[in-house]
C-alpha cells in the first residue's frame, strides 16, 4: 500500500509535469516538434554539466515574458544574458507602472489620429500594449539618474545592467511595484547577479535620456556607462571563464542585435586573437524571419558553421513561430512543469 507521501509525490509530480505532458503528447511533428526537440536537447545539455546563455530581442519584456523566464533564471537553467536595451529597462517600467499601462486590442484598427490621441496622453503603444511616459519611463529616468551622477561624481564607471541592479537593490522604487517581484526577469537576474549584455544600449528609451543629461550637464560624462565595444570585452573573459570544465549553448529569440553581438565572440577569441576557446555547444534560434532577401535574422544554423561559431556537430534548432507563444511553453518544458 502506497504511503502518504508516496500519494503526494505521485500527485506533485503529476500536476507539476502537465505542461510538458501536454507538450509530449500534441507536439509530435513538424514545427511543433522542434519544440520538443529543443528542449529535450537543453534539459539534456544542462544535465551533462554544461551552461546556457540567453539572448532577446524584440519587446518581450512589455509582452511580460517575465512571468516565465524569470522563473528560467531563479532555477539555473539560464547563466548569461543579452538583450537590447529596451527589453532591460521595460521590465523595469513594467514592474513600477504595470497599472498604469493600457491594452488595446484593437490596434490594427487604430487610425493615424487615434494613435496621435494615445501619444498625448504619454502612452507610448507597442503592438497592443501602451507603456505610460510619466508612471514608467520619467519614474525610472528621476532614480537612476541619481546612480549615473553618484558614479560620475566618484569616477566609476559601469555597464547598463549594473545600474538597474543598483538601482533595485537600493530600495528606491520599490514603493512603486505594482507587480509581484518574482515576475521581474531582470529582479532574478539580479538576485543571480548574471551579466546582461545590451548591446546598442544607446538606442534604448533610458539611452536616450542618458545622452539628452549629459547634453544638459546634469552627467559631466558619456564615460559613466560602458560602451558595447568593453561589453564585448568583458564577454570575451566571461565566455572563458563559463566554458572552463563545460560549453555554453545558445538559446535566441528573435534576431539583430542581441543575438548578432554574442554569437561573434567565439569567432573573435580563436581568429583575431589566435586564442583556443570552444565553439558554442547547443544552438536553438526562435524566429519568424526567413532567409529570403539575405535576412541575418532568419539564417539558418548551419551558416553560422562557416563562420566558426557552431560545429557540425552541435545540436542546431530553429522554431518558426512567435516567441510569445513558443518560449513560455518550452520554459515550462524545461523547468518540467
Amino acid at each position: 500500500m502506497a504511503t502518504v507521501a508516496q500519494k503526494t509525490k505521485k500527485k506533485v509530480s503529476e500536476r507539476g509535469g502537465a505542461i510538458k505532458n501536454f507538450i509530449k503528447h500534441h507536439f509530435r511533428h513538424f514545427n511543433a516538434a522542434v519544440i520538443v526537440d529543443a528542449a529535450e536537447a537543453w534539459v539534456q545539455y544542462l544535465e551533462d554539466g554544461n551552461k546556457m546563455f540567453f539572448t532577446m530581442a524584440g519587446a518581450m519584456s512589455t509582452g511580460e515574458l517575465g512571468l516565465s523566464l524569470a522563473e528560467m533564471i531563479r532555477q539555473n537553467k539560464i547563466h548569461g544574458i543579452c538583450t537590447t536595451g529596451a527589453n532591460l529597462e521595460e521590465d523595469i517600467f513594467n514592474l513600477v507602472a504595470h497599472d498604469f499601462y493600457k491594452r488595446v486590442p484593437q490596434y490594427r484598427n487604430l487610425t493615424p489620429k487615434e494613435e496621435l490621441e494615445l501619444r498625448d496622453k504619454g502612452l507610448n503603444r507597442v503592438t497592443d500594449t501602451c507603456i505610460p511616459e510619466e508612471e514608467a519611463m520619467r519614474r525610472i529616468e528621476r532614480e537612476v539618474l541619481k546612480f549615473w551622477q553618484k558614479a560620475d561624481q566618484e569616477k566609476k564607471r559601469c555597464f547598463p545592467y549594473e545600474y538597474m541592479y543598483q538601482l533595485l537593490r537600493s530600495g528606491a522604487i520599490e514603493k512603486w511595484y505594482q507587480i509581484d517581484l518574482k515576475d521581474s526577469w531582470v529582479a532574478a537576474a539580479c538576485e543571480k547577479n548574471l551579466p546582461i549584455f545590451t548591446p546598442g544600449w544607446e538606442d534604448s528609451t533610458l539611452g536616450n535620456i542618458f545622452v539628452a543629461n549629459v547634453r544638459r550637464k546634469e552627467v559631466s560624462e558619456f564615460h559613466v556607462v560602458k560602451s558595447g565595444v568593453e561589453q564585448m570585452d568583458f564577454l570575451i573573459d566571461w565566455y572563458k571563464q563559463n566554458t572552463k570544465t563545460g560549453s555554453l549553448g545558445f538559446f535566441q529569440i528573435g534576431g539583430g542585435i542581441a543575438g548578432d553581438f554574442p554569437i561573434c565572440v567565439v569567432p573573435l577569441i580563436q581568429q583575431d586573437l589566435k586564442e583556443n576557446c570552444k565553439l558554442w555547444g547547443y544552438f536553438c534560434q526562435i524566429s519568424d524571419s526567413t532567409t529570403s532577401y539575405g535576412s541575418y535574422s532568419g539564417a539558418v544554423p548551419n551558416e553560422k558553421i562557416t563562420w566558426g561559431k557552431l560545429d557540425i556537430n552541435t545540436p542546431r534548432f530553429i522554431i518558426e513561430s512567435d516567441a510569445t507563444i513558443v518560449a513560455p511553453l518550452v520554459f515550462a518544458y524545461v523547468l518540467g512543469q
